[in-house]
Order: C-alpha cells, then sequence, then structure tokens
C-alpha cells in the first residue's frame, strides 16, 4: 500500500457501542469525511500506528477498516483501539492517527469469542511491531505537534 503511513485527523463520534460493550475493547470512530478520504488502496483490514487524542500522549493503536463482517454493517468504518486506558469517553475531541501498517484482512467470525481472541492477538502484534525504529520514529512525526483547536473540528487528511 502506497499510502502508508497514512495521517488523517477527525473528531470522534459515537459509533455502535459495542467495542466497549459486546467486546471489552473501546475503540474510537471517526466521521464518515474521513472515512470517506481514504486513498483507494487503503484496502479494509486491520491497520496498526500511533494515535492522539487532541494535544495529549501519542499512544500505539490498532485500526479495524471495512464492514465488520461479524457485525454485518452496510456503512464502511474506522473504529481506532488505543493501546491506552483512559479514564472517560472522549467523544467529540480531536483525533489524530498515523496509519503504519497493515496486519490482516477482515474477515467473519463464528462467535464473539473468536472475534474477541483476534482483536487480543492483533494488539500484541502492533505492539511489537511499533517497537521496530522505523515505526518508533512516526511517532516523533511533525503530524503530532501540530497544535489542535478542540473547537476546530476541520479534518486534515493526507501526508
Amino acid at each position: 500500500m502506497r499510502s502508508l503511513p497514512y495521517f488523517c485527523r477527525g473528531p470522534v463520534i459515537r459509533g455502535f457501542g459495542r467495542g466497549s460493550k459486546d467486546l471489552g475493547i473501546p475503540t474510537a470512530n471517526f466521521p464518515e469525511s474521513v472515512v470517506d478520504s481514504l486513498p483507494a488502496d487503503i484496502n479494509t483490514g486491520i491497520y496498526y500506528g500511533w494515535a492522539q487524542v487532541d494535544n495529549g500522549e501519542i499512544h500505539k493503536m490498532v485500526m479495524s477498516i471495512g464492514w465488520n463482517p461479524y457485525y454485518k454493517n452496510t456503512k464502511k468504518s474506522m473504529e481506532t483501539h488505543l493501546i491506552h486506558k483512559f479514564k472517560e469517553d472522549f467523544y467529540g475531541q480531536i483525533l489524530s492517527v498515523a496509519m503504519v501498517g497493515y496486519i490482516r484482512t477482515e474477515k467473519g467470525f463464528s462467535s464473539l469469542e473468536e472475534l474477541i481472541a483476534a482483536i487480543h492477538s492483533d494488539i500484541e502484534e502492533a505492539k511489537q511491531k511499533l517497537d521496530l525504529p522505523e515505526h518508533l520514529k512516526l511517532k516523533e512525526h511533525n503530524f503530532f505537534r501540530t497544535s489542535i483547536s478542540t473547537t476546530n473540528s476541520e479534518i486534515m487528511n493526507g501526508h
């Protein structure tokens, strides 16, 4: 995928509410405008990279892009799981992500337990890959140093 690393930013919106409730793995969802701006060569599947809420710390993340076959979604979504425990929700705040690499294709699961196990495996893979020097340096990218106003809901895409 030539578009990686891919940088995007947008406000966190309410999703289906399944990440925390069904899976115990909270996700931050981007609005359709961010999803619709993805380059054509960004396939559906599971990605890993870096994420930041507003001007906060930069954390490792995994992201699902697609239709979530287990839940049979009809709208394509981008759901980011930040590998960090937050004290509270951050709906409406600005999420900045750098998608660094690709883990696997999107696939259906026969049970919720199978889906949860796959997500935990994706998280472990992301943690390991993001410790590689070529990925660690992206944590320091100027994209994350750009000051963000929480009142600014403008979406920035691209490199």
